[in-house]
């Protein structure tokens, strides 16, 4: 059993790591709480890739205060790691430092540590306990876990709608079809993603930046075109101030011209054709995923919606709801065909509903099963035990 205290410790360390949301990619978000008597002698959190992992920065901090933390426990809100990267190993480290318990909220999903961690601690002589709040733990992490286990990134899918479930008029105008809150809010999640993706159809009609600027951020995330023809136009503005990822069906023939100047825009250009001429989905995944990417953030229209979804490729969809009608005329959220049966729908459940403002956010994941209670209506954690 946990106690009241372990758990109001994790949520700490849970809470420090959050603050490493938009700045640890390619790495995890960590946080450590270092504890003795009762105390917190030491707190920290991932910094970016390359420097101090929580676990050390919880040491040094214990250390700036004067602090001995031999005999302390330390609550990590992952496993501490058991490989030298960038970084040394944090198992070995919270070893030397003579820390006398280790609480970790989950196991390291990476193939290089995967218990380890833990196994270092315990042969040591280290008490080790490990699965408190791990559920909130790995949904901190969730881009990061899937990526070590598939090689892919998470995908997000985020769409704003009317109340009928249309994104624009007939005329393509959507500007602003949600309020000032829920498109702020819209670029907490873009400027926690890795990568922002979107369609040469989205380009050509609105010329988005898909950049994070209603928030601050130390870094933008990575932006990606979905271009099969290459026909976006070099001028577009997804191409300011170079670094995006173009990925075509072809960069050779007719389309070399075309992605020639791309290039010189600073684009990269990368040809990912399927069997039947267009972008392979999948493979872009692939390409994403072994370039680091844990949360690809897509912000599309219906059609390249729709394709995402028919392929099974998406594992959450951000939906902000806006308290309108725009009819049956307007455009709609995704391209998917007419069904037969209603066997045949695309299964969802909602993951968590918030109001923003004066609009509904909806987190949806795809099910297999029927799920009778929505995950907002259960504890978001684990209650503690009562004292």
């Amino acid at each position: 059993m946990y106690s009241n205290d372990d758990f109001a410790l994790m949520t700490r360390a849970l809470a420090l790591a959050e603050r490493g949301m938009y700045t640890t990619t390619p790495n995890p978000r960590v946080g450590c709480v270092l504890v003795r008597d009762g105390r917190v002698i030491g707190e920290g959190f991932t910094q970016p890739a390359g420097s101090d992992h929580a676990e050390v920065r919880a040491l040094k901090d214990a250390r700036a205060r004067g602090i001995d933390v031999r005999g302390a426990s330390a609550y990590v809100t992952l496993e501490p790691c058991s490989h030298v990267g960038r970084t040394p190993a944090c198992a070995h480290t919270l070893v030397q430092a003579g820390i006398a318990r280790v609480v970790a909220a989950m196991e390291d999903p990476n193939p290089r540590v995967s218990g380890r961690g833990l196994e270092i601690l315990r042969a040591a002589g280290i008490e080790v306990r490990c699965g408190l709040l791990e559920s909130a733990a790995r949904e901190l992490n969730i881009g990061f876990v899937k990526r070590m286990i598939q090689g892919r990134p998470w995908v997000r899918l985020k769409v704003a709608a009317s109340l009928d479930g249309r994104t624009a008029l007939a005329n393509g105008r959507s500007q602003w079809l949600t309020g000032p809150e829920a498109r702020r809010d819209g670029h907490r999640w873009r400027a926690r993603a890795c990568a922002v993706l979107t369609g040469v159809g989205t380009v050509r009609a609105d010329d988005p930046q898909l950049t994070v600027r209603a928030i601050e951020t130390p870094r933008q995330p990575q932006r990606v075109l979905l271009d099969s023809k290459l026909a976006a136009s070099p001028e577009a503005k997804i191409f300011d101030d170079g670094a995006a990822l173009v990925i075509c069906a072809s960069d050779d023939g007719d389309a070399a011209p075309r992605a020639a100047r791309l290039r010189e825009r600073g684009a990269e250009v990368v040809a990912l054709p399927d069997a039947d001429g267009r972008v392979d989905l999948a493979a872009a995944l692939d390409l994403l995923g072994a370039r680091e990417i844990n949360e690809l953030h897509l912000e599309a229209g219906y059609k390249l919606n729709g394709a995402w979804l028919r392929a099974g490729l998406v594992d959450e969809l951000l939906v902000y709801m806006a308290p309108s009608l725009l009819g049956n005329h307007a455009l709609g959220m995704f391209g998917l065909p007419a069904l037969d049966t209603l066997d045949a729908r695309i299964k969802l459940h909602f993951h968590a509903v918030e109001a923003v403002g004066s609009d509904l956010r909806l987190l949806l994941r795809p099910t297999d099963g029927d799920e009778t209670v929505p995950a907002i209506l259960q504890p978001a954690v684990p209650t503690p035990p009562r004292a």
